[in-house]
């Protein structure tokens, strides 16, 4: 349908929406046409839709993913409303309730360890591997780098893609705060913590190559050589590789991912005093319900965060 065609190209330009929601809201649509058969924008019924939400519940996707595709319909509606097409009222999309959203946030111990855990495993004194090693291992590039990325992500709350799409001239490891482009191209600051900003030096002054991206890969144990070809901008999937890893070397049972670093910035700012309105505009949410959820994690948790991150500023010697 040339309409759908002509949406998707207004989310992008109007609404300024990432290449991932367009796409998404792209598949999604194309799912309720192939469902509906329908040829026209009139032909969209109340009936149609009845049909095609239980279709949906029947295929044995989660609500919430039930929702997305309702969603995407219903911004579709919306749109030949704009236009004056005549077809279904958007009004007439209701979303399926979902369960409410758990948080599960890891403990003091568990942080503290996960954000010491980019260091190599030292090989024994004397061994062949030793042998090989090269000097300063404990520096090398990608250790840095790891280090840096989970102190950014724990600093800021920063989406995996946000965090992917730094430059290095974005991010001045001598100033406290940067812009970041979210969704909707919605720009918001974010404030770094001197842990993170001596990361950040400490990652970028052993870079050598000219590679505009703020994290890129990088060969294991060494430096990446200006001459050799340009290293790759990390991808979201890259990042929750490289958690998962540190998780599991600091002996971490639950499951960590980029999401969880967010949870843990949020949670620290509402159990230390900040207004939700103030975290909601930290967090790039565009609804404070979105922000919300942090307000109904219990006071253990609540506790155990804050001995997270405090306990540690304090072990500094």
């Amino acid at each position: 349908m040339k309409l759908i065609n002509e949406y998707l190209e207004y989310l992008e330009i109007e609404k300024g929406r990432s290449r991932k929601t367009i796409d998404n809201y792209g598949r999604y649509l194309a799912r309720f046409l192939k469902f509906s058969q329908v040829l026209e924008p009139a032909h969209i019924t109340d009936e149609i839709v009845r049909k095609y939400r239980l279709w949906l519940n029947r295929e044995n996707l989660n609500r919430r993913t039930q929702n997305y595709h309702l969603i995407a319909l219903r911004g579709f509606l919306k749109y030949l409303v704009r236009r004056g097409v005549q077809s279904l009222s958007p009004e007439v999309i209701e979303l399926a309730k979902t369960e409410e959203r758990y948080i599960d946030m890891v403990d003091a111990d568990d942080l503290d360890r996960l954000l010491k855990a980019p260091a190599p495993d030292m090989p024994e004194r004397g061994s062949p591997q030793a042998k090989l090693e090269r000097p300063a291992l404990h520096n090398s590039l990608m250790c840095l780098r790891d280090k840096a990325l989970l102190e950014l992500l724990f600093s800021t709350g920063l989406r995996v893609s946000e965090l992917c799409s730094l430059d290095r001239d974005t991010v001045n490891p001598k100033k406290v705060e940067f812009s970041i482009r979210g969704k909707g191209g919605k720009i918001r600051v974010v404030f770094v913590s001197e842990d993170t900003r001596v990361a950040l030096k400490e990652y970028l002054d052993k870079r050598g190559d000219v590679a505009p991206a703020l994290f890129v890969s990088a060969p294991r144990g060494s430096s990446v050589s200006a001459k050799m070809k340009e290293p790759s901008r990390l991808t979201p999937r890259t990042v929750q590789r490289i958690i998962k890893h540190y998780a599991i070397k600091a002996g971490i049972s639950k499951k960590v991912t980029p999401h969880t670093l967010r949870h843990m910035f949020a949670t620290d700012l509402l159990i230390n005093g900040a207004d939700i309105r103030s975290v909601q505009q930290m967090l790039g949410h565009a609804n404070v319900a979105t922000t919300q959820v942090y307000t109904h994690i219990t006071d253990r948790q609540l506790r155990d965060v804050h001995t997270a991150f405090h306990g540690r500023q304090r072990k500094k010697k």
